[in-house]
């Protein structure tokens, strides 16, 4: 393995949306000709719900990650009302960009992953993020590659508790669109590669290279991933984005690392007291997890919990 003797680039992407935009709603009706379900698992007013969390993880990036070389936010038309244009660091995709005509409108953030390798000036070595994904403490970039430059792929070893002794095996009996689409990753891989990964997502930032993340998409998996563009909002037959660290993994490009709490915290926004995860746990990395279970009780806490932690404001901030 050859080893790296100087610091090398590492970029940033973000997924972002404003779900709370009157003209964002519109056009999402007007495709759909109807009042879509917003209470469902793949249509919940989590999946597009804007709580002001992009701000504050900006924050955490200057403030813990000040070594990112750019900011890359991949927006649906639309662009924080707060962000700074003016800086050079940071820049706005639009899906349009980057996606094909016939996953056009997309709703679906798991097709828009696929393709964020195609993001203009974009570097070999990057980090992908939700805006609800937040930087807790300063880190190094070894943090995220190898000396070898391999991306240090974080995962949950146990998802269903430690009872279960075959993750492959849980996924026969009913479970959810996120699970089913995992299960339909791994299942890609294990066909591929004769490698079954069972250990789950750890839910917050990765790393990857970029070169790997477009031969999986571009080629290994072209024809897979092709079937679901269609998907304008999550389908259960969707290829979940675990894919790709399944794939640095299956080839070797890539350090397995299994994390808990202390290093990658998943804070879900229906529990009661997010500070008490922060304190108890310290974690390097935490996420404030949006879902169809979280009221809108639930996302008013979450300003003033970011604004404790993370008080100044950034250089991205008009």
């Amino acid at each position: 393995m050859r080893k790296f003797t100087e610091p090398f680039d590492i970029d940033l992407v973000y997924l972002w949306v404003n779900g709370s935009d009157p003209e964002w709603i519109a056009r999402k009706n007007r495709f759909f000709g109807i009042e879509i379900a917003s209470n469902g698992e793949a249509t919940s007013k989590g999946r597009f719900a804007d709580n002001g969390e992009l701000k504050y993880s900006l924050r955490s990036v200057e403030k813990n990650v000040p070594w990112v070389r750019r900011i890359f936010i991949v927006t649906d038309g639309q662009t924080p009302v707060w962000l700074d244009l003016q800086n050079e660091k940071v820049e706005i995709i639009d899906v349009q960009q980057i996606l094909p005509p016939e996953a056009l409108p997309c709703y679906n953030s798991v097709i828009v992953e696929h393709f964020i390798w195609k993001i203009p000036g974009l570097g070999e070595h990057f980090l992908y993020a939700n805006d609800d994904m937040f930087f807790n403490k300063p880190l190094s970039p070894d943090f995220f590659f190898t000396s070898e430059e391999f991306p240090v792929v974080r995962l949950q070893r146990y998802f269903f508790g430690k009872w279960i002794n075959s993750l492959k095996k849980t996924f026969s009996i009913p479970t959810n669109i996120y699970r089913k689409t995992i299960h339909h990753s791994a299942l890609l891989i294990e066909e591929k590669f004769g490698k079954y990964f069972s250990a789950m997502p750890h839910h917050n930032v990765d790393s990857y290279l970029k070169s790997d993340y477009r031969n999986a998409a571009e080629i290994d998996f072209r024809e897979e991933i092709s079937k679901t563009l269609t998907n304008h909002v999550r389908k259960e037959n969707d290829i979940q984005r675990i894919i790709y660290l399944y794939y640095a993994l299956a080839i070797q490009h890539a350090k397995l690392r299994y994390v808990g709490r202390k290093e990658s915290c998943r804070i879900r926004l229906h529990k009661p007291d997010y500070m008490y995860f922060i304190k108890r746990y310290d974690p390097s990395l935490f996420c404030l997890n949006d879902s169809h279970r979280a009221t809108d009780a639930d996302r008013a806490r979450v300003d003033p919990f970011l604004k404790t932690l993370f008080p100044e404001k950034s250089s991205f901030e008009i």
